[in-house]
């Protein structure tokens, strides 16, 4: 479980910044593809290839945890062609990658509301979980059919049993974090979303509370380990003090 904030001693706050946890909101897919004039799933196809260089360049990095949104709650309004064929994409990313990442020891999880999911999608996820579970070398964590929102209203959810089966008296923040779909996962340092826009789209509100936050103009396809590394660079010089000072 992540530690709080609050909770940090001076020593931590004060020392070098290294982000060993790294969240992306992988935009640009489609204006990548319209400004080419091809379709949007072509550029959906060049972005899972991206997340392949990414995900292995980021242990030569230094990056210990990797989380990246694949498909959030509302991303069900776009067209049914195009939601139908990211499905597609993350199924087969799922089965031709799911002997890569065991050997090159990444664990794959998923957060989200599986539910609405296609079965066979479903089955392919629990498959890979389960089959990287004993890796240790990069923690990929995808998230789909997720919104930040719902996720609170799970977790809080969660909580409410807990308190009503009496296991919890005084609810704490790390009471609740242990009932997010994160439960378990460092709170993100930094935070990266490609393609120029400058919000956060309902990722990871209560997870990315002190997170550094890196928005770069360039598009998800063309965002390739050098982009990261000069991401990381930049972290590595800024002042964390997390309401300290």
């Amino acid at each position: 479980m992540a530690v709080p904030a609050s909770e940090l001693t001076a020593e931590t706050a004060a020392g070098a910044p290294r982000a060993r946890h790294v969240a992306i909101i992988m935009d640009g897919n489609g204006r990548w593809a319209t400004e080419r004039g091809w379709p949007r799933l072509v550029g959906h196809r060049k972005g899972a290839e991206r997340v392949k260089q990414i995900v292995h360049a980021c242990p030569h990095m230094g990056v210990n945890w990797l989380t990246i949104y694949a498909f959030s709650t509302e991303n069900w309004k776009r067209s049914t062609a195009e939601v139908l064929g990211l499905m597609g994409i993350f199924a087969r990313y799922i089965k031709r990658e799911a002997d890569v990442m065991a050997a090159e020891g990444v664990r794959m999880r998923f957060i989200g509301d599986r539910g609405p999911l296609d079965r066979k999608l479903r089955n392919l996820m629990d498959t890979i979980e389960v089959q990287t579970a004993g890796n240790t070398r990069l923690n990929l964590t995808v998230a789909i059919n997720y919104g930040g929102r719902a996720e609170l209203a799970r977790a809080t959810g969660r909580l409410a049993a807990r308190i009503a089966a009496g296991e919890i008296q005084t609810p704490t923040e790390a009471d609740l974090a242990a009932c997010l779909d994160t439960a378990g996962h460092p709170d993100p340092d930094l935070v990266i979303r490609t393609s120029g826009e400058t919000r956060i789209s309902n990722f990871l509100p209560f997870q990315s509370a002190y997170a550094e936050y890196e928005f770069t103009p360039t598009l998800w396809p063309d965002f390739t380990p050098d982009h990261l590394g000069a991401i990381l660079d930049r972290f590595g010089m800024r002042d964390r003090r997390f309401g300290a000072a």
